[in-house]
C-alpha cells in the first residue's frame, strides 16, 4: 500500500510541509492531523514531490483550510480548480481551461 511522507521544514517562522508519495483520502487525514498539530502557524504545503494526488484528498483537506494561513506550492491546474470549487483559494490566477499537458496526462 502506498503511503505519504510529510517532511517538515521551518525557515523564518514559516513551516513548510513537503509531501512525497501518494495523497488520497486516507493519507489526507494524516496530513490534516499534521496541520492541526501546528495550530495557527503559517504553513506552506508543497505538493511538488507527490507521485499521485487523488481528488478525494481535496475533499478531506478542505474541511479545515478556509480559516487557516496556508499557501500552496506545486499544484497542477486541475487540483487548483478542485480547491477553488470547495472554497479554498490557492493564491494563483484561475484558468478556465486545461493545459495540453493536463489533457495528455
Amino acid at each position: 500500500m502506498a503511503g505519504l511522507q510529510i517532511h517538515q521544514e521551518e525557515l523564518a517562522g514559516r513551516i513548510t510541509l513537503r509531501l512525497e508519495g501518494t495523497l488520497d483520502w486516507r493519507t489526507a487525514s494524516q496530513l490534516r492531523h499534521s496541520l492541526e498539530a501546528l495550530g495557527s502557524r503559517e504553513v506552506v504545503l508543497d505538493f511538488t514531490h507527490l507521485r499521485e494526488f487523488k481528488d478525494t484528498a481535496v475533499v478531506v483537506l478542505t474541511k479545515d483550510l478556509p480559516g487557516r494561513k496556508v499557501q500552496f506550492r506545486g499544484l497542477a491546474g486541475h487540483h487548483e480548480r478542485m480547491f477553488r470549487y470547495f472554497g479554498v483559494s490557492t493564491g494563483s490566477t484561475p484558468r478556465a481551461y486545461y493545459t495540453p499537458e493536463e489533457i495528455l496526462a
